[in-house]
């Protein structure tokens, strides 16, 4: 029987995704106390408003995030981020490099680093510089062998402790939208199954949380 996995990080009010930056701001636009006002009694509703950046929780970059003229959410095809095979490997780092995926099949594949690096979610650690990240020699690979969508359950896919970042810088050159802060990948690791994950579609807008999951079965 198939059955869903759940890869996406919670959105909590607040919280941090990538330190440094702000946590989403969770409020009511119009209450349900409020609303009883609008309609007739035993009928109420609640309008929510969330205040957040579009790097939050686990997020999708396209290529518009890193080139004024790659293409946005808005153009963002469906076909590079649903019911796509997909491929999870096993990981550790810091350093990710070409060898990672020296004989495993990318060729139209979303292609996701499992490194464990979930387990420190919501810690000071998560956001350490010695987290686990895609080299360019990867990247060269990846885009060599027509992987169409990158994912990792890191704080980042590139290396933070410079201004450099290739990983993001190629695949998105290339077209391959970026998946980051993913979790419990450990549960795909040898399994054939089915990514997806799928953003609204924003016109301007590079980048955006989405509910990532996969498909087994």
């Amino acid at each position: 029987m198939a059955r869903l996995i759940d890869l996406s990080q919670t959105i909590e009010a607040g919280m941090t995704t990538y330190p440094g930056l702000p946590g989403p701001v969770i409020s009511d636009h119009l209450s349900r106390l409020d609303s009883k006002n609008n309609y007739d009694p035993g009928t109420e509703f609640l309008i929510g408003r969330v205040d957040m950046i579009g790097n939050t929780g686990t997020y999708l970059d396209t290529p518009y995030h890193r080139y004024e003229h790659g293409f946005d959410l808005a153009g963002l095809p469906l076909d590079d981020v649903a019911d796509l095979p997909g491929v999870c490997i096993p990981a550790t780092g810091p350093e990710l490099g070409p060898e990672t995926i020296d004989d495993v099949p990318v060729l139209g594949r979303a292609v996701l680093f499992a490194t464990g690096w979930d387990r420190h979610w919501r810690t000071e650690a998560y956001g350490d510089q010695s987290h686990p990240f895609v080299s360019a020699g990867l990247v060269e690979a990846l885009v060599a062998g027509g992987a169409v969508l990158v994912g990792i359950d890191s704080v980042n896919i590139d290396d933070t402790r410079g201004g450099s970042r290739p990983a993001h810088s190629g695949l998105l050159a290339a077209g391959i939208p970026v998946v980051e802060h993913l979790t419990g990948l450990d549960q795909l690791v040898g399994v054939p199954f089915r990514f997806f994950a799928v953003p609204p579609r924003v016109i301007g807008f590079g980048t955006f949380p989405v509910r990532a999951f996969a498909l087994i079965g």
